[in-house]
């Protein structure tokens, strides 16, 4: 994810939404970050639009919370003058009526998801153009160029909400691996028939994979580390 200054401010993120059986879960890294510099290192990307549907926000930051804002606000007048929750679909076209009137200026890619008394946990994909794309389980942001091969492998339909919530952390995990505009935390929001759950994943407990480094409190840490001898002199 993004910020703007000179360069955007820019969710150059990890998000996915997996349907299972009962529900969905979002999952996102935590990395905001302006050019090479972490603005923010355990941003929240997945934004509450109503009491049962969510939004994982990915590129620009701004452009990403604005469209929240004004999409939460309408939900909210819908909610209020149907007398009862809005359904998923209808959140998720709010947003594609949104990003598909502003695609001149908007630069960012959401995914919706949610449940409803209707048609259950629904996912939705809100790439680039505004488009809107029902789908049983969407990645995004510059990290999901390296999971779509681990996701033909690794999902499968009528999981349960423990195989549901244990395939999106690994999943995020992978890609803060090997995409440098991904990292820090793992949060999940799981969203069924019961109600919301929210799960944190600090980034020093996630899985390493490859040669990543184990976690370091200080850089003087990795010092005073048992190392080669220094060059004599």
């Amino acid at each position: 994810m993004d910020l703007n200054l000179d360069a955007p401010h820019s969710m150059g993120t990890t998000i996915i939404g997996v349907t299972y059986n009962g529900g969905v879960v979002l999952g996102a890294d935590s990395r905001t970050s302006t050019g090479m510099y972490v603005a923010n290192r355990a941003s929240d990307k997945i934004t509450q639009l109503t009491d049962n549907v969510y939004v994982c926000r990915s590129g620009s930051a701004a452009d990403s919370q604005v469209v929240s804002d004004y999409v939460r606000y309408f939900l909210h007048q819908h909610t209020i003058q149907l007398g009862q929750p809005a359904t998923v679909k209808v959140s998720a076209n709010l947003i594609r009526m949104l990003a598909y009137n502003n695609k001149n200026m908007l630069q960012t890619g959401l995914i919706v998801g949610g449940w409803d008394k209707y048609e259950g946990g629904k996912i939705y994909g809100i790439p680039l153009g505004g488009t809107v794309v029902e789908q049983p389980f969407a990645i995004g942001g510059s990290g999901s160029s390296y999971l779509y091969g681990f996701f033909d492998q690794a999902w499968k339909e009528n999981m349960t909400k423990e195989e549901a919530e244990q395939l999106v952390v690994k999943a995020v995990s992978l890609a803060i691996a090997r995409d440098g505009a991904s990292g820090g935390v793992v949060r999940t929001v799981i969203i069924n028939e019961e109600g919301v759950t929210r799960n944190f994943y600090p980034g020093d407990q996630l899985q390493l994979w490859h040669e990543e480094l184990e976690p370091q409190n200080s850089l003087l840490d990795i010092l005073n580390a048992a190392g080669p001898e220094p060059m004599a002199m």
